[in-house]
């Protein structure tokens, strides 16, 4: 069995010793960026790798002209995920050490982005996985690479033209960001505040409990209803890594993939004649 989008901590235990399943720590904390490097080599799961937002999952920022986590180099993508062990048999679980899915989601598009949809995201994360008293281990494991043979599926984009360009009568734009950031408000991450004219406010954090437990489909479905009336549906946030996230439950709740831009809105501000509400 493929796992796509979700996957349980039992489930995921039923997989440790398969050698066709690669388990990748994404943990990352956006004010501390060694946080994450550092807790993997505290406790993780046996036989993850780590893949870190800032040096891995994102691409060199370009100050004046791109987002602050742009997307990869597609060949930079395909020698990492190659480096992993990754190929097309192989089925990835992705996680955080906290219960946010922010990095874990990033992962989780990346690869999909790349034309490999056996991956998912671990359900509550690290701490779902310990309070099943699953292992942990500080040993490090450096797999046998393998090739990745990527399909990049760039229909998944929209650049920043495209969003200009949107027509609200056939698409529909949604912000992913915290609603105070989205009403310009407590702004402390970039340097203009407020959102894209004629977007809609769906925080990616809306269906996550405190113990990370996630919205079940039916009432995602009935979250997303709205947003996907149109037929054109695309989702930002801050620098493309939290609207991942939403991607992930929208597509969990049975929609069409739909597309990200990913520069965001920390790319949107780059350029003054770009419209701000």
């Amino acid at each position: 069995m493929s796992y796509l989008t979700f996957i349980q901590a039992g489930e995921a235990f039923n997989k440790l010793n398969d050698p066709a399943c690669r388990f990748i720590d994404c943990s990352y904390a956006l004010a501390d960026k060694s946080w994450g490097a550092a807790e993997y080599r505290k406790s993780h799961i046996p036989g993850a790798l780590y893949a870190d937002l800032h040096e891995d999952l994102a691409g060199p920022v370009q100050p004046g002209a791109s987002g602050r986590h742009p997307l990869p180099a597609k060949e930079d993508l395909v020698k990492l995920f190659s480096s992993y062990g990754i190929d097309e048999n192989t089925q990835v679980v992705a996680y955080d050490s906290t219960t946010g899915f922010m990095a874990a989601a990033r992962l989780w598009w990346l690869l999909k982005w790349a034309g490999h949809d056996k991956v998912a995201v671990l359900a509550g994360g690290k701490p779902a996985w310990q309070a099943q008293g699953f292992p942990l281990t500080y040993e490090i494991t450096t797999p046998a690479p393998k090739t990745f043979k990527a399909n990049f599926r760039d229909e998944l984009l929209a650049s920043a033209d495209e969003v200009l360009a949107l027509d609200a009568n056939s698409s529909c734009l949604i912000d992913s960001r915290t609603a105070d950031r989205y009403a310009g408000q407590n702004e402390t991450i970039d340097p203009v505040a407020g959102h894209i004219p004629g977007a809609v406010s769906k925080p990616f954090n809306a269906n996550i409990d405190p113990q990370g437990e996630i919205a079940d489909p039916a009432a995602l479905k009935e979250y997303f209803a709205k947003d996907f009336e149109k037929g054109n549906t695309v989702f930002y946030c801050g620098s493309g890594v939290t609207a991942a996230f939403n991607i992930l439950l929208a597509v969990h709740a049975g929609y069409p993939f739909p597309k990200l831009y990913a520069g965001s809105w920390s790319e949107w501000i780059t350029d003054p004649k770009r419209p701000v509400a």
